[in-house]
């Protein structure tokens, strides 16, 4: 069948498609399927054009939970006026919600990770065969829905982080999954708590071809930074993350920037010690480091199972000042059973960790699908963290960041959608 692949490429939600589109262009049967990478859903006008070439035409979607009204509203569109088009979605909220995400229209929704079952899935359309019994997929039949069951976990060495054949690009996935589980998070409820590595070649090959097309930042794409080649993901292996940064250094300078740490990963506040900073000093450029906090008060760090303790974001912000970073804290306001004693403990903490030489990065508590959150209520930003805010601004505009008033909003609507189906 001649088939052809198209995209929602939203910068949101570029990375995942990097990595799909990748594994297409890699596998000898799928690889010669063209893919149209639509930026904006004006492109989506396009589709007519391109339909009338192929047999069959897939739309893919990869969304957060945040983006489903924008994804309704597409899909309405593309359901009214291109009903001849195949339409699957995948990524965080389809995963957590295949159900809602397939009353959306679309016709499949890949579960979890999706590189190996959307080799297969497109290697059935190609040979016009049934793709409805291929493992980590789901479905609607007589309004019913059918789930074909879950994959093994995905070797990322067998795929590259981006499709660089067609001149796409982006940061290189380093690790996957998480074996913290915090309740709030998505990551090791799609991912699992099995961390995997991609290995230091692999890695390598890849920043040569982004150094090649002349990108010379190197940034890094993993839930915690300071544990890549970690056994468990708990742990630090400090000898395999030297003989990484050292590779990665020896490629990249004097031209390259190397960045691990910050923007788009976080390291955990326990990992951070003399020795991960040292590393960080020698071989990378960063000028920052994000370190998840989430709250000022040990109760809640316990409750919503952070694993580490107030003690350890408070030093981990004093090592980070020590070596000359600026540690940008993320807090999660309004999380589940926050109480008044909370939010004060949250406020002096923020004080504390300001007046050392930190950042806030400010949340506000979104109830996502697959998390034990699920169904809790949306965060509400107690009225004493605003002020806090307000006032810390005041004296310095760049000590606070965030959109925490959005996600206000926003959480509002996940609570009612995820709880009530109102959309």
């Amino acid at each position: 069948m001649k088939t052809a692949f198209v995209v929602y490429y939203n910068k949101l939600n570029r990375n995942s498609l990097n990595a799909l589109s990748a594994a297409l262009c890699s596998d000898e049967i799928t690889r010669d399927i063209p893919i149209y990478f639509f930026k904006k859903e004006e492109d989506f006008k396009n589709l007519y054009e391109v339909k009338q070439n192929y047999d069959i035409t897939v739309v893919g979607i990869s969304f957060f939970t945040t983006q489903i009204w924008d994804v309704k509203d597409l899909m309405e569109k593309i359901k009214k006026e291109h009903k001849d088009v195949l339409t699957i979605a995948g990524g965080p909220h389809p995963t957590g919600d295949v159900e809602g995400t397939l009353k959306l229209g679309f016709d499949i929704v890949f579960v979890g990770e999706a590189e190996d079952s959307i080799v297969e899935f497109f290697r059935c359309i190609k040979l016009n065969e049934d793709y409805h019994k291929i493992k980590g997929i789901a479905y609607l039949k007589d309004d019913k829905v059918y789930y074909t069951g879950k994959r093994d976990y995905v070797d990322l060495d067998k795929h590259p982080p981006f499709p660089y054949m067609l001149g796409k690009f982006g940061h290189i996935e380093i690790t996957r999954g998480c074996p913290f589980a915090c309740k709030f998070c998505q990551t090791s409820y799609i991912f699992g708590g099995k961390v995997r590595h991609r290995s230091i070649n692999k890695v390598l090959e890849y920043a040569q071809k982004m150094l090649e097309r002349n990108l010379t930042d190197f940034r890094v794409i993993t839930p915690n930074a300071f544990s890549y080649l970690s056994l468990d993901g708990k742990g630090i292996n400090l000898k395999g993350l030297e003989e990484f940064l050292k590779e990665i250094y020896k490629l990249y300078k004097p031209k390259g920037k190397i960045y691990i740490g910050s923007f788009p990963s976080e390291v955990r506040p326990e990992h951070v010690t003399e020795e991960t900073l040292e590393l960080l000093k020698t071989y990378a450029d960063n000028k920052n480091i994000i370190i998840g906090a989430q709250s000022g008060s040990c109760k809640i760090l316990k409750e919503c199972k952070r694993a580490h303790s107030v003690e350890d974001v408070y030093r981990a912000v004093k090592l980070s000042v020590k070596y000359g970073y600026v540690p940008d804290v993320d807090f999660i306001f309004g999380l589940p059973h926050e109480t008044k004693e909370d939010v004060l403990d949250t406020i002096n903490f923020m004080k504390e960790l300001v007046k050392l030489g930190a950042r806030i990065h400010a949340h506000t508590f979104m109830p996502l699908p697959q998390t034990p959150y699920a169904k809790e209520r949306p965060g509400k930003i107690d009225y004493k963290i605003k002020e806090t805010l307000r006032n810390m601004l005041k004296a310095d505009k760049n000590v606070v960041f965030g959109n925490w008033t959005v996600q206000e909003r926003q959480a509002e609507r996940i609570y009612n959608y995820l709880n009530y189906g109102i959309l």
